[in-house]
């Protein structure tokens, strides 16, 4: 019966000290499109452009202001020190006076300016969503190179502790033999060597693994304790060149926001060709009066309507150097336009080539690494049964070791490759979307 007691105790205090122990036991385990969907979320940069966009809105809810007419209320009181009347004794000026009304303008040129400034604004609302898609498509494959960095930094600690192991199972080995006078001082030296760059190689990859967790989570957003979730390979069929470019053109969002750009451009010179019309203004007004003593001539309420025509045309050759500068701000868009195709087409050219190199030599780095560890695992043994000299051991683990290096940066930098393909030709963000729906 005590025993049953004291187990039933036993279970409540492990009971309660689960409950008080931090809901985050473990760390958290990300997905390449886990990070994706926070750094959507969280990115300062992504939250800049979307305030842009917000701006361009308000720019447009700006110039419909322009077209509507504009109403206003007045109202005055005045209070002279006195009333006086002229010589037959009619009132001048009365004691106190007050007034107030109704004001409705507006205000047009007839060039039609302000539909072509309405027309720039929607078309800058176009090109902020374009900014913002091209932004955040920018910053995903800053995310996946963050992400594939720290997976090639465990990578490479992972190569520099089984060269550690390696290295320290040789240097038993030439202990042994030194021993047993089978080998000189200098084989257990070198193997002395050896280990100890192991070890610095070791520490470097460590450090560099912790700066490369810190960068991914300075990008993302997240804490620095976290698992990464290792992205399966992805398989894509190369199209040519040509097709590539093609879609690239057709699918950029940076591309769209110059071109929208230039067509911006194109507008303003026309706004701006707009000030040398004259502009027409249109105005209804109620008022109304009251004085105290009344003066003969008051008149207590009045409405009436206002058009005026102005044509400035004079005013020092200022509308002339605005539309100048418009016209060149025109060249300079078409100009970074189609310097910015050029740039795009070289873009796509360099993915495409680097995607081919990529994918092109994963099978031999795969077939060497396989004759660098089976060629390590004859030397060593042949040198613990003294068929081979340290050199031999030193010379395959360096081989080894380069292999299976090379063969990890090329694997991960096929990944890469393949979403810097997605990147120039403008569907890396699309993909990503579609893979989370």
């Amino acid at each position: 019966m005590l025993i049953a007691r004291f187990s039933f105790f036993v279970c409540i205090l492990l009971l309660f000290s689960l409950m008080m122990e931090p809901v985050c036991l473990f760390a958290e385990e990300y997905s390449l499109g886990d990070l994706y969907r926070i750094a959507l979320e969280r990115a300062e940069k992504i939250k800049l452009s979307e305030e842009n966009l917000y701006i361009s809105e308000t720019g447009g809810d700006k110039a419909i202001s322009l077209l509507l007419p504009k109403l206003s209320a007045f109202g005055s009181y005045t209070k002279y020190s006195e009333d006086k009347y002229n010589m037959t004794r009619t009132l001048i000026q009365p004691d106190k006076a007050s007034s107030w009304g109704l004001r409705a303008d507006e205000s047009l040129s007839l060039s039609g300016r302000e539909f072509t400034a309405l027309s720039i604004a929607r078309e800058n609302i176009v090109k902020s969503r374009y900014d913002l898609y091209a932004v955040r498509e920018e910053y995903l494959f800053q995310v996946a190179n963050a992400y594939y960095d720290v997976l090639k930094a465990k990578k490479a600690l992972d190569i520099a502790e089984a060269n550690l192991e390696r290295l320290t199972k040789h240097r038993n080995a030439a202990q042994k033999r030194l021993k047993v006078g089978e080998v000189t001082k200098t084989v257990l030296l070198r193997a002395e060597g050896e280990l100890s760059g192991a070890r610095s190689d070791y520490v470097k990859a460590k450090n560099l693994l912790e700066l490369a967790r810190s960068l991914l989570s300075r990008i993302v957003g997240i804490g620095e304790n976290y698992q990464l979730k290792e992205a399966s390979a992805e398989e894509v069929k190369i199209l040519s060149v040509s097709s590539l470019n093609d879609m690239a053109l057709l699918k950029r969002s940076d591309l769209k926001s110059l071109e929208i750009q230039k067509n911006i451009a194109e507008k303003q010179v026309r706004f701006t060709q707009g000030a040398y019309w004259p502009s027409l203004a249109i105005s209804g007004v109620y008022a109304s009066s009251d004085q105290s003593p009344e003066t003969p001539n008051l008149v207590k309420e009045s409405s009436y309507g206002l058009l005026s025509l102005n044509f400035p045309f004079f005013e020092g050759g200022l509308r002339r150097a605005e539309v100048r500068e418009a016209k060149a701000r025109e060249r300079q868009s078409s100009l970074l336009y189609e310097d910015y195709k050029k740039s795009v087409g070289i873009e796509v050219q360099s993915a495409y080539l680097d995607i081919a190199t990529q994918k092109g030599i994963l099978k031999f780095l795969e077939d060497q690494l396989i004759f660098a560890r089976d060629n390590y695992n004859a030397v060593s043994k042949q040198f613990e049964f003294g068929l081979a000299n340290s050199i031999d051991v030193m010379d395959a683990n360096t081989l080894l070791v380069s292999a299976e290096r090379q063969m990890s940066e090329a694997m991960y930098n096929y990944q890469i490759a393949v979403l810097r393909m997605k990147k120039a030709t403008g569907i890396l963000l699309k993909s990503v979307m579609e893979g989370e729906s």
